[in-house]
């Protein structure tokens, strides 16, 4: 006897409906952007988003959302930090880090994955932001032609406290929300 394919199916629909929802969270996220002077890099929520993203929907579903994020970028449409968009904001200075927010959705998903706890949630979160900074600076360095000082002056530094504090929220939102966003979704089974 066949099993009823219809809770598969209505399971991927609304993940692919929480998908371009937390598509649209990033967007938004990089919409909040603060220039600074010491670089191209700007301060973003996009990043913050990301974290979410890879927390709530986990791996498959996170990268499902950055990958739609960055295409959408690349087609043209403004979704990039302060409304830029196209193939050379991917190539650009900025590239590694929007290429980063891959792994860190990435990973912040894998590891997260499985029985949830303030621990494991922070390991992935520490451990995307590495992956992150470890895509986008050395990337600033070689399109900007930097050093090593220069490079992380202006793609790492800065960024550091405001990393602390975008990991600590999300890991507060992730404990308070998730469990019941799990319930919401299994309940419509």
């Amino acid at each position: 006897m066949a099993t009823d394919p219809r809770p598969s199916r209505n399971m991927n629909l609304r993940m692919t409906v929480y998908t371009a929802l937390f598509t649209a969270l990033i967007i938004t996220g990089g919409y909040i952007s603060i220039p600074l002077p010491a670089g191209p890099v700007p301060i973003v929520l996009a990043d913050f988003f990301v974290m979410v993203t890879g927390l709530f929907l986990g791996f498959k579903w996170g990268l499902a959302s950055v990958v739609l994020y960055l295409s959408l970028g690349a087609l043209g449409l403004p979704v990039f930090a302060g409304g830029r968009a196209g193939l050379a904001v991917l190539f650009g200075p900025t590239g590694g880090f929007l290429l980063g927010y891959l792994l860190l959705a990435a990973s912040v998903g894998f590891i997260g994955r499985g029985k949830p706890s303030i621990a494991k949630d922070l390991v992935a979160l520490v451990t995307g932001n590495f992956f992150l900074y470890g895509a986008g600076v050395p990337w600033l360095k070689a399109v900007l032609n930097l050093d090593w000082t220069g490079a992380l002056t202006a793609g790492l530094i800065p960024f550091i406290p405001g990393v602390i504090i975008k990991i600590a929220v999300a890991s507060g939102l992730a404990r308070a929300f998730r469990p019941r966003f799990r319930e919401r979704l299994l309940s419509y089974e």
